[in-house]
């Protein structure tokens, strides 16, 4: 494992002495661990829909020319 460096202000590092029970480190460990799993999560949701695009606007261009024309031969049969 890797170390890391964080600076805090001093008043900070003051109020967090006062909460012994804390492990700071383990805390801040699990926080970057956290997000850094978020953002890799929505990098690959990201990454999946760029690739679904395409497939996506196929099937709206088709449903849009499935519909056309759909409503005035609706109407045409609805007078007659």
């Amino acid at each position: 494992m890797v170390s890391v460096t964080l600076s805090v202000p001093e008043e900070v590092k003051e109020k967090m002495e006062k909460f012994v029970e804390i492990n700071w480190s383990g805390f801040i460990r699990k926080c970057i661990v956290e997000k850094t799993e978020e953002l890799s999560w929505k990098e690959q949701m990201l990454a999946r829909f760029r690739k679904e695009k395409d497939i996506v606007e196929w099937g709206v261009k088709l449903a849009r020319s499935a519909r056309k024309g759909r409503f005035d031969a609706l109407k045409k049969r609805a007078f007659v």
